[in-house]
């Protein structure tokens, strides 16, 4: 369980986010709100990315206390992800791959199944936002993480790729992998329960 208390997240004087307390059990849940509402910000706390008051845990390993530990939990891709443009794909995949201790077979799945082989060897520099977009989700189910981070999934790739994602969101469920997700797109996962969160003055509401 993903357990929110006392969070609170600003930018000088304008505040972000204000969740008293906030519990994810196990399962899908779709965050939804307008834009500049947090969502983005919410993700980037939980995925441990920018500092925040408050905290975060997973099955009790606290985000600040744990970090390592609770890092190893939680794989996140970005709605416009950045990477050093100097690296290459298979640099980045090789050294997200170490750190999360994946296997090759695994890594070389997710390669074909996003079809990124013809550019892997490339600098990132070099790469359309839509060939970005796919090696970040390719990063996103790389290890064996508790959770999924998406924000924006669906933007940028190709139609060719969508049923892709959900396939391997519905994999990586069915084993027992949480997912959070943004999407101002219908997220279309038939025969799967999505739960639906919303962000709203600051503060995340269950629907």
């Amino acid at each position: 369980m993903l357990s929110i208390k006392n969070l609170k997240k600003q930018y000088g004087t304008h505040l972000i986010l204000d969740v008293t307390q906030l519990t994810f059990a196990d399962g899908l849940y779709w965050v939804k709100g307008a834009n500049g509402s947090g969502k983005s910000t919410l993700l980037k706390i939980i995925g441990g990315l920018i500092p925040f008051e408050g905290k975060v845990s997973i099955d009790g390993i606290d985000l600040r206390q744990q970090t390592t530990a609770y890092r190893r939990l939680v794989n996140y891709a970005e709605a416009e992800p950045l990477y050093p443009p100097y690296l290459t794909g298979r640099d980045l995949i090789s050294f997200i791959a170490t750190t999360r201790q994946a296997n090759n077979e695994q890594v070389n799945e997710l390669m074909e199944a996003f079809h990124i082989g013809a550019y892997i060897q490339s600098p990132i520099g070099t790469y359309s936002s839509g060939m970005v977009k796919k090696l970040s989700l390719v990063v996103a189910f790389v290890g064996q993480p508790k959770y999924i981070l998406l924000d924006e999934p669906l933007v940028t790739i190709d139609k060719e790729s969508v049923p892709i994602l959900y396939q391997l969101v519905r994999a990586f469920s069915n084993k027992g992998v949480n997912f959070i997700f943004t999407s101002h797109q219908a997220f279309q996962l038939d025969g799967i329960s999505v739960k639906e969160m919303e962000v709203k003055d600051q503060r995340v509401w269950e629907l």
